[in-house]
Order: structure tokens, then C-alpha cells, then sequence
């Protein structure tokens, strides 16, 4: 087995990561579909489950670790760690129990898609970075905010792929891998939060140059088409780490649902997901940190006080929502006055800690007139008051610049737009439907089979299967939802998934997420007492 290991996995490398994401991401889907459309889920075959059953975010994966012709048909399903000639031939599998072959199978996928990721890595530096006619057009700055640490993420990307498949090597039956996940990260993935903090440089260095440089955009242009590429584009290969980082997490998170209750084995897989969430926490928070502080210097330099001004700019601040709405005059219970004249335009900056009111002046200009900590807000909805009141909600200040308590009766433009205001003010506000950390038995869900990018503050950008609780949904097609794996939530447009209908598989999504969280719980309910006393 060893022997053969490196010219098998030679033999792997027909996919460059971002496909092997893809194509992992639409199988997994396609399985939820399947299993949601049986009446007893239970019944569902080995053999209809994917190994990458719970990676709901995309990634980069391809090129041939000790994975053993992984993918020796490119267009029709993934080969699985059952499929390989040495583990047929060798009888294990009729003596291994079905759980222990669905844990093969979430191990080897993920030394096979490190390996993929590694191709792309390399990819990305031999056929760009090192492109000598690219080399000669920009300028050293311009190359190091481009490529920035790539050369090191690649190098423990290599590290890791070695260890992993020394593992392979050891036994036909993996004995476990995340042992080695935990040792890398905490040794050596600190990389990865390096380059992924440089991203907002990245991008906008990137649109720069193909802006001002046209002899930049020609070389990019040539190199993408070149069939090593297969047509895809240079920024996918850039952000190739990130999503990695992501997906490594996911798929140690797959591992951990299938490895056997309070074994050594569930024991580490949990420490490495730790290390991972705490790696991929900080990623997101380089890349926040960066954009956050040139968002909260433009508006600082948009407000201008009638009040006792405030000061915007700090480091624990950033803005969780924006936006125009109309303020009614006139007492609350003036309900038989329906002209548009009884609104009058406002404009509402909301940051994690503060609420300042405005009104739009010329300029681009905004005049603060009202204030108050986002902890002294208290929204209310009003039903049924007619045309004239749809969409109205009551804003109550309880303690505003005056150091008095004020109420707003504000008008939105939309059903959806009125309840993703209510819920940035007063975020403790009861949904629709219970949170997934309520424990409750039953919630709706609904998977992503389209990935979105968010385009506000308090939007949600989706991957290809990720799985979230649904907490609320409006009529003109919103849904403010909580995701499984991360409990990062948002708002997204319907449109971009599909309900999970079947109660037995939503259960078993709740299970395997409590099962996966359950040291975050633990060190949560830690706290708690602690804070308590």
C-alpha cells in the first residue's frame, strides 16, 4: 500500500480544489434531497451517503494526497476510500461496521481534498506569482500586497499533506487524523490568519492594477486561459486560503459526527475543532478589523452634531445597519390621518453599541438630532392599523441624548426592510421561530443550493449546503436565519434555498450540531456560573 501511495496519488490530481469543492458541496446536497424525501430517513443506505455529508462551506481541494486514485473518473461520483483496489483486496470491509466505514470515508476526504488545495496552492504560485512577465510589471509592494504570505501557507499546506499521508501509509484502516489536524494548527496555521487579514488590501490592490495597468490585465487575461487554469479565474486561486481554513473546519466537524461517543478519538476531534474555530474567528476578524475602521472614518466625517456630539471612532465599535425612514408626526394615535405628508424622512446609523438619528442634509451630510445605546431600545410592531400604518413600528428610546425617554413611530418601505430594522435594534427580541441554542426538539431549516453574498451589514453570506435554522421570514421573501455549524446568523433571500421538510433529518442536523458544540456549551455554561457568583 505504501509502496504505491505516491504514484496513486499522482493519479488524483485531474481536479483543481475550487472543482473538488464544488463538486463535494452538490453531492452533499444532492444526498439532504434524497434523505429528505424518504419517509424514514433511517432507512437511508451507506452507500447514499457522500463522504463530505455535513461541509456546508466551500473550499479549495485537489491534488493527491494518500488518497489512492480518489478520482479516477472525473465525471462521474467521487471514488471512496472503499473503492481503492488495496481496500477491497484486503477484506476489511466485511468486517468493519458500517459507522467505522463512514469515518473512513470523512477522514480520507479530508487528506485527499488537502491534497487538491495543495495542487491550486502551487498552481497559484508557479503559474502566477512566478510568471516572469508579471514579475516584471509590478512593482515589489504591489506583488507582496498581491500574493502576500501565499509562499508560507503553501509550505505548511505541504508539511500537513506529508504528515497526513505518512498517516495514510501506517495502516489501510486510518486510525485517526485529527490528532495531526490539532498539531498543525496550533503550530502552524497562524499563517493563514496572515493572509487572510490582508484581504481587503488584496482586492482592492487587485482592482487597481487592472484598472491602471493594462499590460496587467493582459498577462492575467493570458494566464487564465491557459487549460491548467480550466477556465478558472485568478482571484478564485486567491482566495483559495480562506476558504480552506473554512472548509478544514467543516470537515473535522463531519469527522466528529461520526466517531464513537466519549472516545479518545471524539476527544481530539473536538480539540482540533477548537483550534479551527479559533483560527477561523480570528481570519474573520482580521478581515472585519480592516474594512470596519475606513467604514466608521467615512462616517465620522458625514455627521455633524445638533446635540451633544458623540464621539464615533473607537475599536470596539462598527455599524450593524443603515438606512432612510420615515418618521410620522403627530401623536400615535393619529390613525385617521393617510396623506404621505404625516412622514418625514430619516436617516438611522445603527453600530453594535450606539443608535444615532439623523436627518439628510446637503452634502452628503448627515445631522445628528437624537442618540441612544443600542441597550436602551425597545421596538414594537403594530398590527393591522390599515394601509396608511403597514409596515410601521414604534422605536423607543429609554433613556436618549437627553438623558429622557422618547418614542418614534417609524415607517418602513417593506414588510421585510420593518422586521430586519426591529430585529438590528432589539436583538434579544423573540423571533418567529425558537434559536437553534433554545434546544428546541423541532425548527424549521433549509439548505442553501445557491450561494450568496451578503450586501448589508445584517445580511449572511451563504455557501453551497450550508444548513440554518430558520428564525423568521417576511412575506416578500427574506428569512432571518442562524447557521448550523458557526450560529453566525443574518437575513438572505429565500430564493436561495430549499426548505428540509423531513422532521427526522432536521432533528438529526440538531443532534450532530449540539454533538459538535457541545465544549463551547460546556466552557458557556463554565462562564455562566462563574459570572453568577
Amino acid at each position: 500500500f505504501s509502496c504505491n501511495l505516491s504514484d496513486l496519488l499522482c493519479s488524483f490530481l485531474g481536479l483543481l480544489y475550487q472543482e473538488y469543492r464544488d463538486k463535494s458541496t452538490r453531492e452533499e446536497i444532492e444526498t439532504r434531497r434524497l434523505q429528505d424525501s424518504q419517509t424514514d430517513p433511517e432507512e437511508t443506505s451507506p452507500s447514499e451517503e457522500t463522504p463530505s455529508e455535513a461541509e456546508p462551506t466551500s473550499t479549495i481541494e485537489n491534488k493527491a494526497p494518500p488518497q489512492i486514485n480518489l478520482l479516477r473518473n472525473s465525471n462521474s461520483r467521487f471514488n471512496l476510500w472503499q473503492d481503492l483496489p488495496e481496500v477491497q483486496s484486503s477484506g476489511v470491509l466485511s468486517i468493519l461496521q458500517p459507522d467505522e466505514i463512514k469515518l473512513q470515508e470523512a477522514m480520507f476526504e479530508l487528506v485527499t481534498s488537502e491534497a487538491s488545495y495543495y495542487k491550486s496552492l502551487n498552481l497559484l504560485v508557479s503559474h502566477f506569482m512566478e510568471n516572469e512577465r508579471l514579475k516584471k510589471i509590478l512593482h515589489q509592494s504591489e506583488a507582496h500586497i498581491l500574493f502576500s504570505n501565499v509562499l508560507d501557507v503553501m509550505a505548511v499546506s505541504e508539511r500537513f499533506l506529508l504528515d497526513l499521508e505518512q498517516r495514510v501509509e501506517e495502516n489501510i484502516v486510518i486510525s485517526d487524523v485529527c490528532d495531526i489536524v490539532y498539531q498543525h494548527t496550533v503550530n502552524h496555521f497562524s499563517v493563514y490568519i496572515t493572509y487572510v487579514s490582508n484581504q481587503t488590501y488584496q482586492e482592492r490592490a487587485y482592482k487597481q492594477l487592472l484598472q491602471d495597468k493594462p499590460a496587467f490585465r493582459e498577462v492575467i487575461s493570458q494566464l487564465e486561459l491557459d487549460p491548467k487554469c480550466k477556465g478558472l479565474s485568478f482571484s478564485s486561486f486567491l482566495i483559495l486560503p480562506f476558504q480552506r481554513i473554512t472548509r478544514l473546519k467543516l470537515l473535522v466537524q463531519n469527522i466528529l459526527k461520526k466517531v464513537e461517543e466519549k472516545s479518545d478519538r471524539e476527544s481530539t476531534a473536538l480539540d482540533a475543532h477548537k483550534e479551527l474555530e479559533t483560527v477561523v474567528k480570528a481570519c474573520n476578524e482580521g478581515v472585519r478589523k480592516m474594512s470596519r475602521t475606513e467604514q466608521m472614518i467615512s462616517i465620522q466625517k458625514k455627521l455633524e452634531f445638533k446635540i451633544k456630539s458623540v464621539p464615533i471612532i473607537s475599536h470596539s465599535r462598527w455599524l450593524l445597519k443603515q438606512g432612510e425612514l420615515q418618521q410620522m408626526n403627530g401623536p400615535k394615535t393619529s390613525r385617521t390621518l393617510r396623506t404621505k405628508k404625516l412622514f418625514r424622512e430619516i436617516y438611522l446609523f445603527l453600530f453594535n453599541d450606539l443608535l444615532v438619528i439623523c436627518r439628510q442634509i446637503p452634502g452628503d451630510k448627515y445631522q445628528v438630532f437624537d442618540s441612544a445605546p443600542r441597550g436602551l431600545l425597545r421596538v414594537e410592531e403594530l398590527e393591522d392599523q390599515g394601509q396608511s400604518l403597514a409596515n410601521v413600528f414604534i422605536l423607543r428610546l429609554l433613556e436618549n441624548a437627553d438623558d429622557r425617554e422618547a418614542s418614534y413611530m417609524l415607517k418602513a418601505s417593506s414588510q421585510s426592510e420593518m422586521k430586519r430594522w426591529m430585529i438590528s435594534l432589539a436583538p434579544n427580541r423573540r423571533t418567529k421561530f425558537v434559536s437553534f441554542t433554545s434546544r428546541l426538539v423541532d425548527c424549521p431549516q433549509i439548505q442553501c443550493v445557491h450561494p450568496y453574498v451578503a450586501q448589508q451589514p445584517d445580511e449572511l453570506s451563504l455557501e453551497l449546503a450550508d444548513v440554518l435554522n430558520i428564525l423568521d421570514k417576511t412575506d416578500d421573501g427574506w428569512i432571518f436565519g442562524e447557521r448550523l455549524h458557526d450560529q453566525e446568523r443574518g437575513w438572505f433571500p429565500s430564493s436561495i434555498g430549499e426548505e428540509i421538510l423531513n422532521p427526522k433529518i432536521r432533528a438529526q442536523n440538531l443532534k450532530e450540531c449540539f454533538r459538535v458544540h457541545k465544549s463551547d456549551d460546556s466552557q458557556r455554561r463554565k462562564l455562566g456560573s462563574r459570572n453568577r457568583q
